[in-house]
């Protein structure tokens, strides 16, 4: 998933050249959009909210590991750093949890059984159009000129994509399709908002990403999971269900968002936005390929819109 699919662990690893650090980030955007592909292929036979919390869970226990390492080291000072962590950070920490991983991730998966994989990652993009808004008003954070100009070049690319659909009538804001619509937008909201959260708690500097990112997932991993399985029950997995979600936990979550930390040691935050943009395009033809969602010449055209609007967005708050 993109940028909106975690914040992960940034690791004392040395830093790598500028084309091994471009090939790197290309090879996690592409493990990221193969998520779509794989999380629809479980979602046929797994219920969602479980499917995500089983990921996430798993995910949470392979950085465990990284953290009890990190805590151990008494040059890293997290230990002594958490002992003295006020019960309000406590608090965010945990709502940063709830609202990415609970929240976000699980409909994420949910509009996914509804939707088809290239429509939920367009309504997600919108996450980076909401983020400056929202950090207008929690943050402060003005945008600038070229960012309205981003937000307009996005909605023109949502209209191409999304008004012909509904003029063929092959996409009910009624029944399924409308829940997965209504799904989907609660998860851009909740995404929005852990992302302004997650600027918050971690611009303050006291904890390192990777305790922020173990912690948050844990808790809201263990949340979405309960409720996953309170609400859909619990699921029986086969081998092949078992595989699914063990390469999304271990590959596609704790080794990519370490492997995309790792390459910001090197990349601009412009070159770091253009790649990660890129995952529009990644999944839709991913979708093609393997999920069988064909595209008209207007949608793609609306995809480039939108794409290009989130990426001058993106640029914009980073200037």
């Amino acid at each position: 998933m993109r940028k909106h699919e975690g914040v992960g662990p940034r690791m004392e690893l040395s830093r790598p050249s500028h084309g091994r650090a471009v090939a790197q980030a290309l090879l996690v955007t592409f493990l990221w959009s193969t998520s779509w592909v794989l999380i629809k292929f479980g979602l046929q036979d797994l219920p969602a909210l479980p499917f995500a919390g089983l990921r996430y869970a798993l995910a949470a226990l392979c950085l465990l590991p990284l953290l009890v390492r990190s805590l151990r080291d008494p040059r890293s000072g997290q230990l002594e750093a958490l002992r003295r962590l006020p019960a309000g950070m406590w608090a965010r920490l945990a709502l940063l949890g709830l609202l990415f991983y609970a929240a976000t991730q699980g409909a994420q998966f949910l509009s996914l059984f509804y939707l088809r994989a290239t429509t939920v990652s367009l309504l997600l993009s919108f996450s980076t159009i909401l983020v400056a808004f929202l950090g207008l008003l929690l943050l402060r954070e003005r945008p600038v000129a070229v960012q309205w100009g981003g937000l307009a070049l996005y909605l023109a690319g949502v209209a191409a994509f999304f008004l012909p659909v509904l003029s063929a009538g092959a996409l009910s804001l009624g029944g399924a399709q409308g829940l997965g619509l209504a799904v989907a937008a609660g998860g851009v909201l909740a995404n929005a908002l852990s992302s302004v959260l997650g600027r918050d708690v971690n611009r303050g500097g006291t904890l390192q990403p990777l305790v922020v990112t173990t912690l948050s997932m844990g808790i809201g991993a263990a949340v979405l999971l309960a409720a996953g399985v309170a609400v859909q029950g619990l699921p029986r997995l086969a081998l092949q269900h078992w595989a699914i979600v063990a390469w999304l936990a271990v590959v596609n979550t704790a080794f990519a968002f370490t492997l995309w930390n790792r390459t910001l040691r090197t990349l601009s935050a412009m070159e770091s936005s253009i790649i990660n943009n890129t995952m529009l395009f990644q999944i839709a033809l991913l979708a093609w390929l393997f999920l069988g969602e064909s595209l008209a010449g207007s949608q793609v055209a609306g995809i480039v819109l939108a794409a290009l609007g989130t990426l001058l967005v993106q640029l914009g708050g980073r200037r």
